[in-house]
């Protein structure tokens, strides 16, 4: 068993500096004077005293603990985890990119607005929309906009009757909070036996009171619906909108598109499905797409491409729902989507997706003997498993987890979604080499083996990492994270 040295967070010690600022270079000036006194510090601030090598060894060494795509194996169901291309990095750290001020002139922003102009256009076929904004800086913030449009056409039409907001039982919980924060109260409908929206209880609620459905496709299941065209005529029907959240859009781009399955609108994860890392704080972005009919409604402004073929900001847009953050998007994002685009270009695209698919089915296949497989059929970029079948042992879905980081691995998404008891949610992407999943499924074959035999290694792990479990409630509720002075 490897033996890891303690971790000593207090580094501070009298006297030590990491830094020497140099002398007020403004003659004659007393900054202090500038302030108001009651804003003025009375006593000096609280602060670590370091030397430069303690810190860097402190943040360095804290570096190595993280695990991340780029030193191991990932499998965050619902999170799409995967390895990214360094070029496209690169690319977007250009110097005309990364020097360019938002509020430079059109004249010299040409470069920049087609690149935004194309990926419009690019997202909008693959999506099969007729139109995008690129201002959303997120999932959550995609899923936002998307229902403002929606509220927004509804209430242009003088429509005020539509209260309601359908979710299926197997969303992402950002759907129903996004609803709710729009004002609408949200109704839930289950699923089937099949891991699909349950049609008849679907048209039980809809009626003439919803604005629209918010549905993932395939599902946080892993599954395609198989009765996508008829959920979306039973919304639209009643006169209701269908909203895509494209969250797992991994497992369709270049083979199925939205607009083609009956969405009205649909947001996507670029720094999910389009290149950029995923985690870590941002950034990332969520553009929205819409049919020809709500594009009136699109935030302002939208690049558009003039007759004299020069692109413009356009602001003329008089049924907008406004800006949904500053400026016009997270821009080094776009490029490196832009740049994953038109580097794999549509065949590449297809490809990405069959292999992610690919990749979920053939460790589907290998795990669904030690573990139970709650929905047994084909599934898409990602699946569930649990250990249900291991339930007479005492084990519950945080132990497997728990186990897995004693063999170097992230373990995947679990409790989620919650539609199934005990979930280990496994997304293993387009990017790993079947070795790869080879030695991961050979890893949870031998841990399922261990619940057997010594069920104690198991529920008591992990066992090689820093520290053992703590007690997550509390370090969720009451975070340690602030450097106080030692008395």
């Amino acid at each position: 068993m490897k033996v890891l040295e303690p971790l000593i967070f207090e580094q501070s010690a009298e006297g030590r500096t990491g830094v020497d600022l140099p002398e007020l270079d403004v003659p004659g000036q007393d900054l202090t004077a500038l302030l108001p006194e009651e804003m003025l510090r009375q006593t000096e601030p609280e602060l670590p005293e370091v030397s430069e090598v303690d810190a860097v060894r402190h943040f360095t060494r804290l570096s190595t603990f993280n695990h991340g795509v780029d030193t191991g194996f990932y499998p965050l169901g619902s999170c799409t985890m995967k390895y990214n291309p360094k070029v496209n990095e690169m690319l977007a750290r250009l110097p005309g990119f990364v020097n360019l001020h938002p509020y430079q002139p059109e004249e010299l922003t040409q470069g920049a607005l087609r690149l935004m102009s194309e990926l419009q256009d690019d997202l909008a076929e693959i999506t099969g929309m007729d139109a995008f904004t690129l201002q959303p800086a997120a999932g959550a913030h995609g899923e936002m906009t998307g229902i403002l449009i929606v509220k927004a056409y509804h209430q242009h039409r003088q429509d005020a009757k539509r209260t309601k907001v359908i979710v299926p039982d197997s969303a992402h919980g950002t759907n129903p909070a996004t609803a709710a924060m729009a004002g609408y109260r949200i109704v839930q409908v289950p699923s089937n036996e099949r891991g699909g929206v349950d049609l008849e209880e679907l048209r039980k609620a809809a009626n003439e009171e919803v604005a629209a459905l918010m549905l993932t496709n395939p599902n946080t299941l892993g599954l395609f619906d198989e009765n996508i065209t008829e959920i979306a005529r039973i919304i639209h029907e009643v006169g209701g909108l269908v909203y895509y959240d494209g969250a797992n859009a991994n497992a369709i781009m270049g083979l199925a598109r939205p607009g083609d399955m009956g969405f009205d609108a649909v947001h996507l994860n670029l720094h999910k499905t389009f290149s950029t890392p995923h985690g870590g704080g941002g950034p990332g972005a969520g553009p929205v797409g819409v049919k020809e009919f709500l594009a009136p409604f699109l935030p302002k402004p939208l690049v558009k491409r003039k007759e004299n073929g020069k692109y413009t900001l356009d602001y003329d847009r008089p049924l907008s729902i406004g800006r949904v953050r500053a400026f016009y998007a997270s821009f080094s994002v776009l490029v490196k989507a832009y740049a994953y685009i038109r580097g794999l270009g549509g065949e590449g695209l297809k490809q990405a997706s069959e292999n992610a698919v690919l990749n979920a089915n053939f460790l589907m296949s290998v795990l669904k003997e030690p573990y139970h497989l709650p929905y047994d059929r084909v599934c898409q970029h990602e699946f569930v498993i649990t250990p249900k079948n291991l339930k007479s042992y005492g084990v519950h879905t945080l132990d497997l987890a728990k186990r897995l980081l004693d063999y170097g691995y992230h373990p995947p998404t679990i409790y989620f979604p919650l539609i199934v008891e005990e979930a280990m949610m496994i997304e293993p992407t387009e990017t790993e080499s079947l070795e790869t999943l080879e030695r991961f499924a050979e890893t949870m074959i031998k841990i399922a083996e261990e619940v057997r035999t010594d069920v104690d290694l198991v529920k008591n792990a992990p066992h090689t990492t820093l520290v053992s479990r703590l007690d997550e409630v509390a370090a969720a509720r009451k975070p340690d994270i602030r450097w106080k002075k030692s008395e």
